[in-house]
């Protein structure tokens, strides 16, 4: 008698972490070459821009303000510090971990020097990011969205800072990629991202928001539906687990600083010496003041780049932005604007808040193809004329 056999129906196994990485990758290759291209447009405008002035444009990118703290840390660790004639002292000690450890650890491993491994951290850590500014846009939009949105930010007014030694794309990149991982419900990413995003800036206090207040709705919601707390802990454990994580890279370099100096408040009496602190935008509103009764042009200009920022907050919720993209880029504009340390850099402060150009990228999608790509083009342009300007004029600090 014949056995009787059942032919069993299998579902396809999951694609793996790498499967997954790589198929991203893929999907986002035509957004980070786009990127890529609207950088390297910069690097050849200030390549012949400095050649012209007789300066370095290697120098320009490495070895310039916050640049040479960071390749300071590298090189000779924290404690040195700079007095200046008015009693202030400038501690290396402002400055957050992960970059300069990054940088340590390639010179020592490869024949780069310090500030060399810094470019390289700043570049690699920039197609990091545009593939994590892609992959939101894709998510939301459809990918030509996405690669609009990964061009605008490289096309930003101050995105030569990206192409500089500094921690603007590194932590944009950890950023985008944790605020990514909320929406598509992967905490313990999240958490995980958010801890290395702390040991890069003290912005991070954004990117723990986007993971901490999305959680919290969920909770809430789960409470409000009649779910116990063992229920709720084992139904979101891992949520839970990534909301615990997110702020302890910022909390450990904090504390670092509070045991070395014997202080508790250490870290902030150290950004108190540079000048920065959080004053609820008293300083901001002075110094829009004081250049509308000395210099009303420059005044006037003030007034409508930050009608212009209001105006696109003000898209983002009109538009329905997912609610971790909404906190994660007001907290990032409260952050840039509140504090009172120097205003020329709050633009470059400000540009991981990379979905304010949600909405211009949308209005994009409007365009026909070569509408829209005539308009990056002349953002690119523009974005390169301004960075060769600044880098060779007084530069952002």
């Amino acid at each position: 008698m014949p056995e009787l056999t059942r032919t069993v129906t299998e579902s396809p196994p999951s694609p793996s972490l790498r499967d997954r990485a790589t198929a991203s990758l893929r999907a986002a290759a035509p957004a980070l070459l786009a990127y890529a291209g609207a950088r390297a447009v910069g690097l050849i405008v200030l390549g012949i821009s400095a050649s012209v002035a007789g300066k370095s444009p290697h120098t320009l990118l490495s070895a310039r303000w916050d640049s040479l703290w960071y390749a300071r840390v590298a090189t000779g660790g924290y404690g040195y510090e700079v007095h200046l004639p008015n009693g202030d002292v400038h501690s290396n000690l402002a400055f957050f971990p992960l970059m300069p450890a990054l940088e340590r650890a390639i010179s020592t491993l490869s024949p780069l020097s310090v500030p060399d491994a810094g470019l390289l951290v700043s570049w690699t850590a920039s197609l990091f990011a545009a593939w994590g500014i892609y992959a939101t846009g894709a998510l939301l939009h459809g990918r030509r969205a996405g690669l609009i949105l990964a061009v605008l930010w490289g096309a930003y007014p101050t995105a030569f800072v990206q192409s500089m030694a500094y921690t603007e794309t590194l932590f944009t990149a950890l950023a985008a990629w944790a605020v990514y991982a909320v929406l598509t419900r992967r905490w313990v990413w999240a958490g995980g991202l958010a801890v290395l995003a702390g040991l890069t800036r003290p912005s991070a206090a954004a990117v723990v928001a986007a993971v901490w207040i999305p959680a919290a709705v969920v909770l809430f919601q789960a409470w409000r539906a009649g779910a116990r707390p063992g229920r709720m802990l084992r139904e979101h454990g891992r949520m839970l687990l990534g909301v615990l994580l997110a702020p302890l890279g910022w909390l450990a370099y904090v504390l670092y600083v509070a045991v070395r100096n014997g202080s508790l408040f250490a870290y902030f009496e150290v950004q108190g010496q540079w000048g920065n602190g959080f004053d609820g935008g008293v300083a901001l509103a002075g110094f829009v003041w004081h250049h509308l009764t000395t210099n009303l042009l420059a005044g006037l200009g003030l007034c409508a780049a930050l009608a212009l920022l209001g105006w696109l907050l003000w898209l983002c919720v009109r538009q329905r932005m997912p609610l971790p993209l909404l906190v994660y880029t007001a907290a990032m504009v409260f952050v840039s604007l509140v504090g009172a340390g120097y205003f020329g850099s709050r633009p470059r402060l400000m540009m991981p808040a990379f979905p304010l150009l949600l909405p211009p990228a949308v209005a994009l999608l409007k365009l026909r193809p070569a509408r829209t790509a005539v308009v990056l083009g002349a953002a690119v342009l523009a974005s390169a004329a301004y960075g060769a300007f600044t880098l060779l004029g007084s530069g952002p600090p």
